[in-house]
């Protein structure tokens, strides 16, 4: 893709999702230092621009190499520092808490973005008919073609269950197992196919594609999504300086549970077990929840844009 096709339509190549309802709870001020750990098209970074002022500093971080392009025209037009930080999230932001550095507003959206979506040769959709990949980071080792070829059966039924919360783990498991003796899975409709025969015909039916919780959890490995999730928050809570707001959007409750548990155990709850006389587990309370509830999407965004539909945005606020 080159950066000129990206600067005649960049705004039609990601919809940000809840990109209003993050601007204001984040409620930047005009000098904040702002990381955007999952800067994709710049859909939400342009959201939060128009609030910043000429000694602001905002750092875009993403594993994709195209989500650079798209960050050099970001940058062209702010008054503010901008600065490209290319690898995973929560390696980028160990990197940064390892040199002291804080930022006042952090936030991640863990959506694929529509310019992973719908392009074909990435492998991440069921609708299209290409090399089963899945990486975001198109120079990483592993693929999902490596994990549906190699991995035991016992392996890829876990990982659908645990990742894609699929109920037919175990049959689609086995059916993959038993097809790649006769030829190596190498593309996402051969995938697809396999899943179909593989669960009962109703359930082909169903509510939404047959395909889409296994193309979930093989995503999700395949990029150790959870994994990094769990490290990034950590990473975010000690760059975040006092006062500062971390803020995350997600898309399947496997991520939301992960945000809502770490959020709530950061708030100094104790965690002793109830017959203990008095409290030793030392809990501290270091983030207040802004938002008790996580917030949806409205009826006239889902309408305008189906696949904010599952989102959810949590905020939190880091004590002084």
């Amino acid at each position: 893709m080159q950066l000129n096709s990206i600067q005649d339509q960049p705004d039609k190549a990601h919809a940000p999702v809840l990109a209003a309802e993050l601007a204001g709870l984040l409620d930047p001020r005009p000098d904040d230092t702002v990381i955007d750990c999952t800067f994709g098209a710049g859909g939400h970074a342009r959201s939060i621009a128009g609030l910043l002022g000429p000694d602001a500093l905002l750092i875009g971080i993403d594993r994709d190499p195209v989500a650079g392009r798209y960050f050099e025209l970001f940058a062209q037009h702010r008054s503010f520092r901008c600065r490209f930080m290319h690898g995973n999230f929560a390696d980028a932001l160990s990197e940064l808490a390892e040199k002291g550095f804080e930022a006042d507003l952090i936030y991640l959206d863990l959506g694929v973005s529509s310019m992973q979506l719908d392009r074909p040769e990435r492998g991440f959709s069921y609708s299209y008919n290409a090399p089963l990949d899945m990486r975001m980071d198109p120079g990483a080792r592993v693929t999902a073609r490596d994990l549906v070829n190699e991995l035991p059966a016992a392996e890829l039924e876990r990982i659908f269950k645990e990742f894609g919360e699929e109920r037919y783990a175990r049959q689609i498991a086995r059916r993959i197992a038993r097809e790649r003796q006769r030829a190596p899975f190498e593309t996402t409709l051969q995938l697809v196919d396999t899943i179909k025969s593989a669960i009962p015909t109703p359930a082909r039916f169903g509510s939404g594609h047959p395909a889409r919780r296994v193309f979930q959890a093989l995503r999700i490995a395949v990029n150790d999504e959870l994994e990094s999730l769990a490290r990034a928050l950590d990473n975010a809570l000690e760059v975040l300086s006092p006062g500062g707001r971390l803020a995350v959007i997600s898309f399947h409750s496997l991520e939301d549970r992960l945000v809502k548990k770490f959020f709530a155990g950061k708030t100094g709850r104790c965690v002793c077990p109830p017959d203990l006389p008095q409290c030793v587990c030392g809990a501290r309370a270091e983030l207040r929840i802004i938002t008790r509830r996580p917030v949806t999407p409205s009826a006239a965004e889902v309408s305008e844009n189906p696949r904010a539909q599952s989102a959810k945005l949590r905020v939190a606020e880091k004590l002084r």
